[in-house]
């Protein structure tokens, strides 16, 4: 069989390929749907056909054809009916079916012929008023003529129909604002309607009725409101002037128009608008603005004190206002229908200008304010508060206005300035006992000087005089003369010290002055005083004055021939120069001091007594004082007498110069006086204690009963002792009685005198004054001896060994 096989390759292939077809054909058969039967095809839809068959057993799906010889147009259905689109209107179609199936697809069907409808006309719809509705459409393809229908939508109310060949179409007697469902169709010549074609169209509103216009002056806009309109979306609010156009939406109703122009008269309308348009404007309102700002304001002052104002007209004003407010804060204005008004103005004030123009509509804006200030205010109350030989300062109150002050004083030929922020000047460099004219400018710079200030005189103080010379005459009064230049003037003469102010006047050129203190330094000038004021003093010319004497001298009698003199200080005094003296001779002492001892003096003698004061500079003045007489001379001779246990005389004789004398006893019992009668040189003294030692002292008694005190003293022990031998070791209880509480006890230390080397004392309860027991006697003490010898004992401080050096003296 391979052989076979292999043998008959050329002469099986095409047996074999025939069986293959023959198998194909024979499978085909027996698997391919039926052919379907187009029951019917027509079209609704003028881009579609539907068609109608028998279903087709076992087919799953449809295959429909449409062939206008142009063009195929395949659809694929699952079952009957079925259509197929994307077809031209008015077009005739071949129409076949295909079933299929798993296994395959049948034959096409036998061919049906359907033709598409007419296209649906393209609206174009609007609304040219509000109760009417234009609809436009162009020629459709085989159509002879169209169906158009309308109706508002919401489906209330009629519906109107119209046909026509024409392709527009007006409906009228519409409802103004409302929204209407349009719908049109053609139809060809067997009366076959086309697809219908359908659009909503709204009509366009009314014109919006009762328009109210209300006008801002202030910022230049108007408010438009008006009643709403039926369908209107939104409004548009126009103003229209000659100039220009302004407008406002809004979909309320009302819209404010700003940015209007002043001195215009304005036409506001008001259209409602919607999708389908607008409405007719509605009958215009007239709107008149404010008038502009005058313009051109000008000011002029003629005479001073009156400002005129004026400006230029404006449109649409009807009268105008100007105000004038001065920088105090006072305003003033005036009405007018002119374009000028005046008024009162004063000095120093800035006047701030504004003029508005009013209508029915108000208040034109406020256009440039203009200002003008015033020439300042002259000083009124120029006071000189320092009028001096070469200067003059003055004072005024501040002005309005004034920013500088010019000051000018004119003598004729010269001229003096001082320019100053201030209200005061001083005006230096003049001449004095000169006039000046003397004026203050006040200055601003906006308008310079007031030159309409008033001036005033005011003279210069006058010179200063000049001291010639000052002369004393031997009355010490003063003379002082001096030179001046001055009119009129009446001269004061000063002199002043420490001891106060000296004055004379006269309207010459001298002046007497009397009576200045002594001692003292002045200083003298001279002043020279008009009604204008008063001069410089001359420059100071020195004067001292003689010194002071002393107040006061005394005399005091220091011994018999020694006096001191003493005396106050003398103002002005440094030297003093003390002279005693008498027809004996003179005693003379210069000194610095207030005192001076002047010695050889002889007692008894009277004495004129001088004093001399000089000043540092030589000065001299000579003080007298009242005679001294000297103190009379001490007694002498005087001797002591004992008188019985406790009395004694004493005598003495009488010196010069004194017939009284005073007798003392001073012991530590007490002190005993003694005065003898008139003529008699002794005096006793009685019941005087034992046993005490006394000193007694006789003096001369002056006439003024001054005791002197300087004469020499006695001193008595109060008992006789007996004769001192010197190889005596003890000397013991004298006058024990009388001396019960001394002890005193020397040891004998030489021969030849009365010298106890190593005494020892002891002193029991004296009342003394002690030192570890020891009484320091300073006195001396009288001892009694068989020979009338005196004996003197000293102890000095030297502790309970003090050493005693004796003397004696007869005692007659």
């Amino acid at each position: 069989m391979f052989n076979r096989m292999a043998g008959g390759h050329k002469k099986c292939l095409p047996l074999i390929g025939f069986t293959l077809i023959c198998l194909k054909l024979v499978a085909s058969a027996k698997t391919a749907p039926d052919i379907p039967t187009i029951d019917q095809a027509y079209s609704k839809i003028s881009n579609s056909i539907t068609v109608e068959w028998a279903t087709v057993p076992g087919a799953t799906s449809y295959l429909l054809t449409a062939e206008d010889g142009d063009t195929v147009i395949e659809t694929t259905v699952a079952n009957s009916p079925g259509t197929v689109t994307g077809l031209k209107a008015a077009t005739l179609y071949q129409i076949t079916v295909r079933s299929i199936s798993a296994t395959g697809r049948s034959q096409a069907s036998p061919p049906k012929q359907a033709k598409t409808v007419l296209a649906a006309p393209i609206l174009e719809v609007s609304s040219p008023s509000p109760d009417s509705i234009l609809v436009q459409w162009e020629a459709v393809y085989m159509a002879i003529g169209f169906s158009v229908s309308i109706m508002r939508a919401n489906g209330l109310g009629r519906v109107w129909k119209e046909n026509t060949t024409n392709t527009s179409l007006t409906f009228t007697s519409l409802d103004a604002g409302t929204l209407y469902t349009i719908k049109a169709y053609a139809w060809n010549a067997n009366g076959t309607p086309g697809d219908d074609s359908t659009c909503n169209q709204r009509t366009s509103p009314q014109a919006p009725a009762n328009i109210q216009v209300s006008f801002d002056s202030g910022a230049l806009k108007a408010s438009v409101s008006w009643a709403p309109t039926e369908g209107a979306f939104n409004y548009t609010v126009m103003a229209s002037s000659d100039s220009s156009k302004l407008s406002c939406s809004t979909t309320l109703s009302t819209c404010t128009i700003s940015s209007l122009q002043c001195g215009t008269e304005y036409l506001i309308s008001v259209l409602a608008s919607n999708d389908a348009g607008s409405s007719q404007s509605t009958s215009a309102e007239a709107l008149k603005t404010v008038a502009c700002a005058p313009g051109r304001v000008t000011i002029r002052e003629d005479p001073p004190g009156h400002l005129s104002v004026a400006w230029s007209s404006v449109d649409l004003g009807d009268y105008y206002v100007a105000f004038v407010k001065s920088d105090d804060g006072l305003e003033v204005h005036c009405n007018t229908s002119l374009t000028q008004c005046n008024f009162l103005s004063e000095c120093g004030f800035t006047y701030f200008i504004s003029v508005f123009a009013y209508n029915k509509a108000g208040q034109s804006p406020l256009g440039d304010v203009v200002n003008y200030t015033t020439a300042p205010c002259c000083p009124t109350d120029i006071n000189p508060v320092l009028v001096s030989s070469d200067r003059v300062e003055i004072v005024w109150s501040p002005v309005r206005g004034a920013e500088l002050y010019e000051t000018k004083a004119v003598d004729g030929f010269n001229v003096v300035e001082c320019n100053d922020t201030a209200p005061a000047c001083t005006l230096s460099a003049l001449e004095c006992d000169t006039k000046y004219n003397i004026t203050v400018y006040s200055f601003s710079e906006v308008r310079g000087s007031n030159m309409s200030c008033t001036s005033q005189f005011i003279t210069t103080a006058p010179c200063r005089p000049e001291i010639k010379n000052v002369s004393k005459d031997a009355f010490s009064t003063i003379n002082v003369h001096w030179r001046s230049t001055n009119d009129d003037a009446t001269y004061t003469v000063t002199a002043h010290g420490e001891k106060g102010r000296y004055l004379c006047s006269s309207r010459g050129e001298s002046c007497t002055m009397g009576g200045l203190p002594c001692g003292s330094m002045f200083s003298i000038t001279v002043v020279a005083e008009t009604q204008a004021g008063r001069s410089l003093p001359s420059y100071s010319v020195p004067l001292e004055t003689v010194p002071c004497c002393p107040a006061g001298l005394t005399v005091t009698q220091v011994t018999q021939s020694v006096i001191n003199v003493s005396w106050t200080a003398g103002t002005g005094a440094q030297t003093y120069v003390t002279v005693l003296e008498s027809h004996t001779g003179q005693s003379k002492c210069l000194t610095h001091q207030n005192q001076c001892l002047l010695g050889c003096i002889a007692c008894g003698i009277n004495y004129t007594v001088a004093l001399k004061a000089i000043s540092a500079t030589g000065l001299t003045a000579d003080c007298t004082y009242q005679a001294y007489s000297s103190s009379a001379c001490c007694p002498l001779g005087v001797k002591l007498y004992r008188l019985g246990p406790n009395g004694i005389r004493i005598y003495w004789q009488a010196s010069r110069g004194s017939a009284n004398y005073s007798t003392d006893l001073y012991g530590s019992k007490g002190i005993f006086t003694c005065a003898p009668s008139a003529g008699l040189s002794f005096c006793d003294v009685t019941e005087i204690p034992c046993g005490d030692v006394y000193t007694v002292m006789v003096s001369p008694v002056s006439e003024t009963g001054l005791k002197l005190t300087f004469c020499p003293k006695k001193i008595y022990s109060g008992r006789a002792i007996e004769p001192l031998n010197p190889l005596f070791k003890t000397l013991n209880s004298i006058c024990e009685s009388r001396l019960r509480a001394i002890t005193l006890i020397c040891y004998v230390g030489g021969q030849g005198g009365v010298k106890f080397s190593t005494p020892c004392m002891r002193i029991l309860g004296t009342g003394t004054s002690s030192f570890f027991g020891i009484v320091m006697l300073s006195y001396h003490m009288i001892w009694r001896h068989s020979s009338l010898h005196l004996l003197t004992l000293s102890f000095s401080e030297k502790g309970p060994d003090a050493c005693c050096l004796n003397s004696k003296a007869d005692l007659k």
